[in-house]
């Protein structure tokens, strides 16, 4: 296989971790039921303990660890030396921004989905005359950022081996313009 087995494992490792931990944030959610206090007097939202922001938040952190490995090993795909022409290299080029599309859409819906499972279960408000409307995260915003976590492991490990492929054997010719001396 070309390029470093080492790196591509911790590109998949970090990505399967993030999206196994996604999986557990989206099954994890806080949910909330109305209670009353002793008096009889308050209505308000209690939450029940929330995993989901832990659990997103180092999914959030290990699909970053995973980008960035892939772009350190890479020098980024356009630093570093030049890459073998063909179809290697095109695949490479197309697979390393897809991945970084879905790179951003998964880091968007997980902290949207971060901000929301810690907005709503940080606080119990009373209200006095009407019950209250006890908001939680909705599946969607967790679930995407998983699904698209998986979508980013898959686009970053075949980025980087295509990226590997073309680097493989290939020196750059100098060009000369071919005098020699008498």
């Amino acid at each position: 296989m070309a390029g470093s087995t080492a790196v591509l494992a911790a590109i998949l490792l970090a990505d399967l971790a993030a999206f196994g931990l996604a999986i557990g944030a989206v099954q994890s959610r806080p949910s909330a039921r109305l209670e009353t206090d002793e008096r009889k007097e308050w209505t308000y939202c209690a939450y029940r303990p929330d995993a989901a922001t832990a659990l997103g938040g180092v999914a959030l952190a290990l699909l970053l660890v995973g980008q960035a490995v892939a772009a350190f090993a890479s020098r980024c795909f356009c630093c570093g030396a030049a890459l073998r022409p063909g179809g290697a290299r095109a695949c490479a080029l197309v697979l390393f921004l897809s991945s970084w599309v879905t790179f951003i859409i998964a880091e968007a819906c997980l902290l949207a989905g971060l901000v929301q499972s810690a907005y709503h279960t940080g606080y119990g408000t009373v209200f006095f005359e009407n019950p209250p409307d006890c908001a939680t995260v909705r599946k969607g915003t967790l679930g995407a950022g998983a699904a698209f976590a998986l979508f980013t492991c898959v686009l970053t490990s075949a980025y980087y081996y295509f990226f590997s492929k073309a680097r493989v054997n290939f020196h750059r010719r100098e060009a000369t313009i071919g005098m020699t001396p008498l």
